[in-house]
């Protein structure tokens, strides 16, 4: 058969109709196996349609469509790539629906009650207990996915990789925590949103507060980095406690009272991401040795997000009960927006700006990548985050969301988000910076940029520290209070509207998570393809046979027998 010309064109002639015939194909006889072709009339530029000897009957592989004018992509074709979108985008588009519906259903429920009642704690429990479950099933997860994320991450990085990974990541963290200080200390100090209403028409709602100092918080951050019990580390932290003492129980001055310390409910998570680095740092040189070891958290790691997988379907219905219970919560949402809207306006406004407009310019500078279409498809854990109110919460699915739809490798991922959840808190410190200087706008407190400077620098400090959880910022925020000498009462002023905030600078706070994660993996791409290439050779030279133990492989300590030159096996079962 004649060799094909370029720019032979394929028509369809009424003689020689696109048939299945069984033919034969292959160079020799024994690779020719009979294949089903369909038949296409070939027309050379030289050549005249006049007769069927001008045409060419070639054999195309089925199923090749047939290219011609009655066959061209129809709206059926259309209508399957959209359904195909809707698909992939399904559990998005649900979860951000979640939010709209929780959002209406909290609006349409507050006027149930007549005009002047509210609705039950009670009633308000059973609206929101679908919710708490789905909150429940994500914490759950929070601790055996950082321990074996970071570890199987960790121990599967070279040491000098893991070091260049770990200090990109941080570096960037903590350069992008700095631009939300200050973008938020000059949001407020231009706009002055408490300069032009006194502090008594801002009423404090009643807070428990905890005596503590700016020193001691960064001290017991510190402090947690270190538990001295793991065990105990997966369900409380240390807080240290101030108490007046016993012989002046008036004593004005908090830094002569008696320092005492207690262990509170709550996951230590900066202490379990410590310690599983460490140990992923020790597996990681002793890679050959323990293998089997690494394998296990690997397969656990995979195990956890399958689970991931399964939870966060529910993530629609969870979300819209969290939105639609919380908003029921809230006495008089005129009112309090009324006293703190244009307070809300610039800490909502300044941290969604930042997120979505300074990360995402930083993103394109650094990746020169579509900053939108990774936001897209990020959708799924910024929903989350904002339903949720947790970026702890939310890490499974940020996880699961940069690794199937933003394809960062797994290796960094698992190694950076858990990192980035505990100490990358852009909204909470611009948000902190921003309640300071408001509260002292309200209390008349003029501010000098030795003030402003101390704000800036315990707002960074403060939100490493601020736990992964709902309203943490708070507990945190007395200490940057202290730095301008505020009572730590004066929280109360701004907690009525502190729970929408929580949701806007998490929802931040898991996109620059997530930001980060794809840069680290950008600047990183050719030594983790590196690491690859030299585990595969050297999977390839040591390959073993299919009948080896590997624990007799993998745990051979050998030993000189004395006076002879046999080799013994310490761990051989003979």
């Amino acid at each position: 058969m004649p060799d094909m010309r370029e720019g032979d064109t394929l028509t369809r002639v009424r003689s020689v109709e696109p048939t299945l015939l069984p033919i034969r194909t292959g160079e020799g006889a024994g690779n020719s196996f009979p294949r089903p072709v369909r038949c296409y009339a070939i027309r050379h530029r030289a050549h005249t349609p006049h007769t069927l000897g001008r045409f060419i009957i070639i054999g195309v592989p089925f199923p090749i469509p047939l290219q011609s004018p009655t066959n061209r992509p129809t709206m059926k074709m259309q209508w399957t790539s959209v359904w195909g979108f809707v698909r992939r985008n399904l559990l998005t588009t649900l979860t951000i629906l979640g939010v709209i519906v929780g959002i209406a259903l909290g609006m349409g429920l507050r006027a149930v009650p007549d005009e002047g009642d509210s609705w039950a704690q009670r009633d308000v429990a059973y609206i929101n207990y679908v919710g708490d479950l789905f909150l429940r099933t994500l914490k759950a997860l929070i601790l055996p996915l950082i321990v074996s994320s970071l570890i199987a991450a960790v121990g599967s990085l070279d040491l000098s990789l893991s070091k260049k990974i770990g200090g990109r990541a941080v570096l960037y963290y903590l350069a992008t925590t700095v631009l939300a200080v200050i973008l938020g200390i000059v949001l407020v100090v231009t706009i002055k949103p408490g300069s032009d209403r006194e502090s008594g028409e801002v009423e404090a709602d009643g807070i428990q507060s905890r005596n503590v100092t700016t020193v001691d918080t960064l001290l017991d951050l510190v402090r947690n980095m270190f538990p001295p019990n793991l065990v105990q580390a997966c369900t409380q932290q240390y807080q240290t406690v101030l108490k007046p003492p016993a012989s002046n129980p008036t004593e004005p001055d908090i830094y002569r009272w008696t320092i005492t310390g207690v262990y509170a409910d709550g996951m230590n998570i900066l202490g379990l991401v410590v310690a599983s680095i460490v140990f992923g740092v020790a597996l990681g040189a002793t890679k050959r040795e323990n293998a089997l070891v690494l394998q296990f958290f690997q397969q656990l790691s995979h195990i956890v997000m399958k689970v991931t997988g399964w939870v966060i379907w529910l993530s629609p219905v969870g979300v819209t009960f969290l939105i639609a219970a919380k908003i029921l919560e809230i006495e008089d949402l005129g009112e309090v927006f009324g006293k703190l809207g244009l307070y809300f306006a610039v800490v909502a406004g300044g941290i969604l700006f930042h997120g979505f407009v300074v990360l995402s310019l930083l993103f394109f500078l650094f990746t020169r990548k579509n900053p939108l279409r990774f936001i897209a498809n990020m959708g799924q854990a910024l929903a989350t985050a904002f339903g949720t109110s947790s970026s702890s919460a939310t890490l499974p699915v940020t996880m699961q969301c940069l690794e199937e739809k933003n394809h960062v490798d797994p290796r960094v991922s698992r190694f950076v988000l858990p990192i980035g959840a505990t100490i990358n808190m852009d909204g909470t410190a611009l948000y902190e910076a921003v309640a300071a200087i408001f509260i002292a706008q309200l209390r008349g407190l003029s501010l000098s940029f030795g003030n402003v400077l101390a704000i800036s620098i315990t707002a960074t400090a403060a939100s490493i520290g601020a736990a992964g959880i709902p309203q943490a910022g708070l507990v945190t925020l007395v200490m940057v209070l202290d730095t301008v000498g505020l009572p730590a009462e004066d929280v109360s002023l701004i907690i009525a509207v502190d729970w929408l905030l929580d949701r806007f600078r998490t929802l931040v706070n898991v996109l620059g998570d997530s930001f980060g994660a794809a840069i680290v993996y950008h600047y990183s791409k050719a030594e983790l393809q590196d690491t690859k290439n030299a585990e595969a050779g050297l999977t390839g030279t040591t390959q073993l046979p299919p009948d080896t133990d590997p624990e007799m492989v993998f745990h051979t300590d050998t030993i000189l027998a004395t006076g002879d030159e046999r080799i013994i096996d310490k761990n051989s079962r003979l």
